[in-house]
């Protein structure tokens, strides 16, 4: 088996994501080793409208609607876009715009 991929976490995204209730934080960790290791998480969707490959990774939990947007087809990294409390049905455009920014300044970065 090889190695997990590190997870680069992208602007605020990190501190995003420790502001998540503990359940949604401990689910959350859970979620990305297995991102890390090579495996599909639990429930996610494909997110095109951020970029090619970008997926969204879905969490509920007693006080609400967690996502976590990452990148993972890059060799070197598993790249955590956008970590966001969901608070309505629709993903809002704030939320899409920053995390296809940020998957756009990555893109650059990388080539």
């Amino acid at each position: 088996m090889s190695d997990p991929k590190p997870v680069e976490f992208r602007g605020s995204s990190l501190d995003d994501l420790r502001a998540f209730p503990l359940a949604a934080r401990r689910e959350a960790g859970h979620q990305l080793d297995q991102v890390q290791n090579g495996q599909d998480p639990d429930d996610w969707k494909p997110m095109n409208t951020v970029g090619q490959g970008v997926r969204e990774v879905r969490i509920r939990d007693a006080s609400g609607a967690f996502r976590i947007m990452y990148i993972a087809k890059f060799a070197d990294a598993v790249y955590v876009l956008h970590c966001f409390q969901k608070k309505t049905e629709k993903t809002s455009k704030v939320d899409l715009d920053l995390a296809a920014k940020r998957y756009r300044d990555l893109l650059k970065e990388l080539s």
